[in-house]
């Protein structure tokens, strides 16, 4: 009985990370227009992030069905393809990283091909113990045209737990799998234009963040979701969301290669107004580079003379 209620947290916890998943109801679904979301994948090498001088992952996705997520920061166009690179480097024992995220989109509606927006995001990131921070900057333009551009700054701190790390038992009992959450809030301290409705009213002002990987299969297959909220920082209650963003999304894996399918949607909670939707394939394929793989750092051969 005593073991029982010991487990009472955890079970809480664990609760609680499923019910990111089953959050809203099902024609509800969304997702950031970066990569964070993503599952995250090991480095194809099996290098810890630290051993790496860059480590990343180029994406591709289909929007297999897009009836109103918009190919540019003007809410004109239907996204057709996306296109993304992701670089990272570890600055000093994951303490200090920094990324940035590069997405183009392109217009269904101009052909599928040519580029229509480029967002482009750059990042310092760390990790203490359960907490995570980051310090963001990002530019979200059109490409093809001209017209509104997006832009902010913004600082983010969320608090993380692993199943497998955080406690003991669960590795006894589910030796495959693992579940992966955390949840956050963060400040738009530097706002040009990122509003806080999909119709593109408003300017956002807080962000807060929820964030669940269940991992069915040694990494292999996992199943995630991703909430986001924004309040307005022009409305009476600058705390009170007005736009939930969240997504839903399955992803099959194999070496550093990775298949998702995902469902997003993007919806103004205090009025009615638009609401972006879209169904996506999409395809990931992690890397990572050594100093050691570029021969630097590598001790010289003795020299064999007298």
């Amino acid at each position: 009985m005593n073991h029982f209620r010991d487990r009472i947290p955890t079970l809480l916890a664990i609760s609680l990370g499923f019910s990111l998943l089953s959050l809203c109801p099902p024609h509800v679904l969304a997702l950031e227009k970066y990569g964070r979301p993503l599952p995250s994948m090991e480095n194809p090498n099996g290098r810890e992030v630290e051993e790496s001088l860059v480590a990343g992952y180029l994406l591709m996705g289909a929007f297999a069905s897009n009836p109103s997520f918009a190919a540019r920061p003007d809410n004109t166009g239907l996204v057709g393809m996306r296109h993304m690179l992701h670089l990272e480097t570890d600055l000093y024992k994951q303490y200090l990283t920094f990324y940035t995220d590069q997405n183009f989109f392109s217009d269904r509606t101009n052909g599928w091909i040519e580029l229509s927006e480029w967002d482009g995001t750059y990042a310092f990131t760390g990790v203490l113990g359960h907490f995570n921070w980051r310090l963001q900057y990002e530019r979200d333009a059109p490409i093809d045209r001209k017209g509104v551009t997006q832009e902010y700054a913004d600082g983010l701190v969320t608090v993380k737990f692993q199943a497998v790390q955080d406690f003991p038992w669960w590795q006894r009992q589910f030796p495959h799998q693992n579940l992966t959450a955390y949840a956050g809030a963060g400040l738009l301290f530097h706002n040009k234009n990122y509003f806080a409705r999909p119709d593109n009213t408003g300017r956002a002002l807080v962000r807060y963040v929820a964030h669940a990987d269940l991992d069915l299969y040694k990494n292999k297959i996992v199943l995630y979701g991703d909430v986001n909220m924004f309040t307005d920082r022009d409305a009476g209650n600058q705390a009170s969301p007005t736009e939930l963003d969240w997504i839903v999304g399955l992803a099959v894996r194999w070496r550093n290669m990775e298949f998702a399918v995902y469902h997003e949607q993007d919806q103004p909670l205090d009025r009615a107004g638009l609401v972006q939707k879209y169904l996506a394939l999409q395809l990931r394929f992690s890397f990572d580079v050594s100093k050691q793989d570029l021969g630097i750092g590598l001790a010289q051969p003795a020299s064999g003379g007298q």
